[in-house]
């Protein structure tokens, strides 16, 4: 990835608007600033929460806090705790998340 044409800058995600989306279950709260091409999301998870699609964009994810349960389309399964991330492209293996008690991450994509 080559990242151009974007100055320092500083993100008080606090002070950026939530938007709600529903899943099959729970709620994802998504804070979401776009740079040019990149999107960087910080996403709470509500507990419960089990994704209504099955994503095939490409991230870099990294849990900040509670656990994360992310399936693949061909049935694997891996669980993110705080300090964990994962990275998929675009168009590759389809995943989807849930989370029993909740979680809060840090996307790139």
């Amino acid at each position: 990835m080559e990242i151009s044409n974007l100055p320092f800058g500083t993100t008080d995600w606090n002070q950026v608007e939530r938007t709600e989306h529903a899943g099959i279950t729970g709620t994802a709260w998504w804070r979401t600033c776009q740079f040019g091409p990149i999107r960087v999301r910080m996403v709470e998870y509500t507990p419960g929460y089990l994704a209504d699609h099955w994503c095939s964009k490409g991230h870099v994810l990294l849990c900040l806090e509670g656990e994360l349960e992310t399936e693949l389309d061909d049935g694997r399964k891996f669980t993110l705790r705080p300090g964990m991330s994962y990275q998929v492209a675009d168009n590759a293996e389809a995943h989807r998340s849930s989370t029993v008690a909740g979680a809060r991450l840090f996307i790139v994509d």
